[in-house]
């Protein structure tokens, strides 16, 4: 497995920059592009889940993060407040206080439970700088967060709701988890102090993975400071584990900030907190992918999906047309030309681009494409149309295949 620092910069998808901050990469186009493919598939994905998408501020008041916990559990790990006048604001280490307040900014009846709130948002963690390296541990982190607000009997199918997006996730992504774990409170300050809240939230998290036939290992001092989650892990090139997605259950923030739904009963209700993170951060997430795939991502995921190789000057037209055709239906296809040099040097530069589209003489005057694909399987000509009808539905599905079953080879 390559290391994803170095395949990174070499193509061109991330860098850093001492002027910005150790810990602060920044993201070149192609690695935009992927980022951005992965986003879009993530809420999507979490849309069709009956989650609606929420923005909240980076910033907020210190005196939130003193009622959510952070600053007594996590300051250590929190960028300096700033002063504003009288207030002090600091970077957000989470987003789950701004979606507690989300929540409680309205009157909530039993009926609309589970509500389930989801972002794509920007937090920040202060990092030793001996720790930083790559996209893997950063300071600016982009988080693929959500909660789901429910009533206690709802939370075991929260729980699995979540497990089945991560698994769905992972099959598209191509990703391998190591091992589940069930990370529990250890000793020590550093998490809230509720024996029974901890008892009653680790046994609904171990209920629903035993249920599901899912091997786990229990693991004292790796809960979150409000509540124990479990842990989806993978490993790197060094063999080093990491969480990439993670589902968690929280009663203190709830109490903290006084949720509440209404119930049949016309009483208030006090409503659980499932936080849950499909792919985690995107960072960690793209560098895992880097490693994985070796720069050679699944076509939906891909910075180019398809390169237009004309053999020669007189196909460029031809080429230009596939491509425009290729855009206009959301591909993300090239033109890469003769004078870019020899054909065999062309197919050699796009080795890791999914599909590379030889268009000749003879093909030019069928209106056809000879496909070769990134795996070197070579298919008969084929109409253009149908070329790009195929690998558009490939890229629809997110499937980790580069051609159908019925393929050539």
């Amino acid at each position: 497995m390559p290391d994803h620092h170095k395949l990174g910069r070499e193509l061109d998808l991330f860098d850093t920059d001492p002027l910005i901050g150790a810990g602060l990469p920044y993201w070149l186009p192609d690695g935009a592009a992927v980022r951005h493919a992965l986003e879009e598939y993530i809420r999507e994905a979490e849309r069709r889940a009956g989650y609606q998408h929420v923005y909240s501020p980076v910033l907020g008041k210190r005196e939130l993060y003193e009622i959510s916990g952070h600053w007594s559990h996590y300051s250590q790990d929190m960028f300096p407040p700033m002063d504003l006048g009288a207030e002090q604001v600091v970077l957000r280490p989470s987003l789950c206080p701004h979606h507690a307040l989300i929540y409680r900014s309205r009157a909530h009846s039993y009926r609309e439970l589970p509500l389930r709130i989801a972002e794509l948002g920007g937090m920040y963690r202060s990092e030793l700088s001996g720790v930083l390296g790559g996209l893997t541990r950063v300071r600016a982190i982009q988080l693929n967060d959500g909660h789901v607000f429910c009533t206690l009997d709802q939370v075991a199918d929260e729980v699995r709701g979540a497990l089945e997006l991560i698994r769905r996730a992972h099959d598209a992504l191509g990703v391998q988890p190591v091992r589940h774990r069930l990370s529990l409170p250890g000793s020590g300050g550093k998490y809230v102090a509720d024996p029974e809240m901890w008892r009653r939230a680790s046994a609904l998290l171990a209920e629903v993975l035993d249920s599901a036939g899912v091997d786990y290992e229990a693991e004292e001092g790796e809960a979150a400071f409000y509540g124990p989650k479990i842990d989806v892990q993978v490993a790197d090139s060094a063999g080093r584990e990491s969480t990439l997605s993670t589902v968690q259950v929280d009663f203190h923030q709830p109490e903290q900030f006084d949720l509440h739904y209404v119930g049949a009963d016309s009483a208030k209700h006090r409503p659980v907190m499932v936080h849950r993170a499909i792919i985690g951060s995107v960072e960690r997430a793209v560098a895992h992918l880097i490693e994985v795939h070796g720069g050679a991502f699944p076509a939906w995921l891909s910075p180019t999906q398809m390169v237009v190789l004309p053999i020669s000057d007189a196909e460029s037209p031809q080429a230009e047309e596939l491509a425009r055709q290729g855009l206009d239906q959301g591909l993300r296809v090239r033109v890469v030309g003769p004078e870019q040099g020899s054909l065999g040097a062309r197919i050699r530069d796009a080795r890791l681009v999914p599909y590379q589209a030889v268009i000749g003489g003879r093909e030019a005057a069928a209106g056809e494409v000879a496909v070769r694909l990134r795996d070197g399987r070579r298919l008969d000509p084929l109409p253009a149309r149908e070329v790009l009808a195929r690998v558009r539905a490939l890229v629809d599905a997110h499937s980790t295949q580069l051609w159908d079953s019925d393929g050539q080879s």
